[in-house]
This record gives C-alpha cells, structure tokens and sequence, in this order.
C-alpha cells in the first residue's frame, strides 16, 4: 500500500489524500475542504480505477473561471504521485 499527500492549488480544497493498493488500484481518497458532497463523489468516482484511468476522466475539468477544479487538482495529485513514488 502506498500513501501520497498533495497540497491543492487555485480551489476550495486544501488537501487531497491517495492511498493506491499493491494492484495500482485506487483504494482511497480523502479532501481536506472543499464541496463535500463534490468532492465525496469525485473520490468515490475513483476508488477501484487506476491513477491512469482516473487521469484520463479528470484531467482538464475546470470550475467556473478558475483554471482547474478539484477533479482536476486530483488528476495533477496522480500525475505527482506517479513521479515520486
């Protein structure tokens, strides 16, 4: 099991915690602030999906006129967690 904690920019979320299985199997995700109901269900959304896969879906969602979203924001975490660890 593997954990990885990454630090938002440019929303209403803080925080967003991965932690992906021995399988590269998403086993969890947790945002620290946000639209709880969004965020609860973008990281239901994930769970039991690769980072790819979840990359793919996410990535370039934008909120309103801001420049990312959290969905977006989770698929940068990814891309970062696939580079360091």
């Amino acid at each position: 099991m593997k954990s990885f904690d990454y630090k938002t920019r440019g929303v209403c979320s803080r925080a967003i915690h991965i932690e992906v299985d021995d399988n590269n199997v998403i086993s969890a995700v947790r945002f620290t602030g946000g639209c709880m109901g969004n965020t609860q269900g973008v990281a239901r959304l994930a769970e039991g999906r690769t980072p790819e896969e979840v990359i793919s879906l996410v990535k370039g969602i934008r909120c309103g006129s801001k420049g990312t979203s959290c969905p977006d924001q989770l698929a940068e975490a990814l891309e970062e967690m696939k580079r360091t660890l």
